[in-house]
């Protein structure tokens, strides 16, 4: 019997063989927000051994939640993509993030924060808040991290970069969970320094309507 195997004939264990493994969840997690070169994959998940990342990334193919691929035109890297069938555990790791977001608070020494981890938590976020009434565009920096989150027909789309003409620029500092979590409130996050925008301050109002992560055990 193969060391995944549990032995069981259940739907759940047979997920657990595939995706229970260290670090394929966030491999996954990256590869959701979209295609990544093994170098991206690299950089972005800094504490996995290199034999270790390519191990499970073979596994994935295996298992036919992941595909390399070339690009095309002047760029032919190699790139990893999920496939259809990797694409549907979105909703599962959505969840899990909702349910794990909720028991932290600070980060731990020594904890980081990512491109993908950053635009996978407002995309979960984004599931706890209002529907946007209205388009709007927002840049939201936390270091030398950059995402952009767009209201477009009532929904939120994240991605990584800056957006085109965005209304509202907020530099995401350690207070941003709380603000998120609605234990801080815009109007005390910017009072206290705690967040610093670039445009209307009433759109933190609206920001923070939109994205909302749990908090709390009863989350």
């Amino acid at each position: 019997m193969a060391s995944r195997e549990y032995g069981q004939f259940c739907g759940l264990a047979r997920a657990a063989e595939i995706v229970g493994q260290r670090w394929t969840l966030l491999i996954l997690r990256d590869l959701l927000v979209g295609p990544r070169r093994y170098s991206d994959l690299a950089a972005g998940l800094p504490g996995i051994p290199s034999n270790l990342l390519s191990s499970r990334l073979k596994e994935l193919e295996q298992d036919g939640l992941v595909t390399r691929e070339a690009r095309s035109g002047a760029d032919r890297a190699i790139v990893y993509r999920v496939t259809p069938h990797g694409a549907a555990l979105q909703p599962a790791l959505d969840a899990l993030s909702r349910w794990g977001a909720a028991g932290m608070r600070e980060p731990r020494e020594g904890e980081i924060v990512t491109e993908a981890s950053l635009i996978s938590a407002l995309r979960v976020a984004a599931g706890g808040g209002r529907s946007p009434a209205k388009p709007l565009a927002f840049t939201i920096r936390a270091g030398d991290i950059v995402v952009h989150a767009l209201a477009v027909d009532g929904a939120m789309q994240v991605g990584a970069g800056a957006a085109a003409d965005a209304d509202l620029v907020i530099e995401a500092g350690p207070a941003f969970r709380d603000l998120l979590a609605g234990t801080l409130t815009p109007r005390s996050a910017l009072a206290e320094g705690l967040v610093a925008i670039q445009g209307d301050p009433a759109l933190l109002d609206d920001f923070t309507s939109i994205f909302r992560v749990p908090y709390g055990p009863n989350a």
